[in-house]
């Protein structure tokens, strides 16, 4: 590659028409979060527009970088307003890196790329379309809880948990 230098890139664009979850309201609220985009910022807005009630729906969408940006700033909200429905699609947009020759004789490379996007809608009126995938709701029971039965009373542990002690390394003279 020391015969090249990168031209231009050419990316997808996001649209707010293609966020490919099913039945989101039309009020609702689009966060489209970068790499340098600062947490605050995305979540004093949200905050706000939450609390005046102006949209009943967020969605938080993020690509390659900002993807685990968006999964904290949604968690953060979700918690923060106690919100119940939630639905998390991954897809994928495309990138072409151009690379111009160097030297003369050379062609232009054209590299595609797929970069991950992650889409989370977070909604505080019931979702229509509940056996979608990535539907979650915190009125369901968690894949980790058993079934609790009220015959079945927990008897309390016999047993005394010990604080875990460290063991100390042997004094080298």
């Amino acid at each position: 590659m020391e015969n090249y230098f990168k031209g231009k890139n050419v990316e997808e664009e996001l649209e707010r028409s293609k966020i490919p979850i099913q039945d989101i309201p039309d009020n609702f609220l689009w966060m489209q979060v970068k790499g340098g985009s600062k947490m605050n910022n995305l979540l004093n807005h949200v905050e706000g527009i939450l609390q005046d009630k102006a949209a009943s729906a967020v969605v938080w969408s993020g690509a390659g970088v900002a993807i685990p940006k968006a999964i904290s700033c949604a968690e953060i909200i979700k918690r923060q307003f106690t919100i119940q429905y939630q639905v998390t699609k991954l897809t994928f947009k495309s990138v072409e890196e151009y690379w111009e020759p160097k030297v003369d004789g050379l062609e232009t490379i054209v590299v595609k790329r797929q970069i991950p996007v992650i889409h989370i809608l977070l909604s505080t009126e019931e979702i229509s379309h509940t056996n979608q995938l990535g539907y979650q709701s915190s009125h369901k029971k968690k894949f980790w809880e058993k079934e609790s039965n009220s015959n079945n009373s927990k008897q309390p542990s016999n047993k005394v948990k010990k604080p875990f002690k460290q063991k100390k390394a042997p004094i080298q003279a």
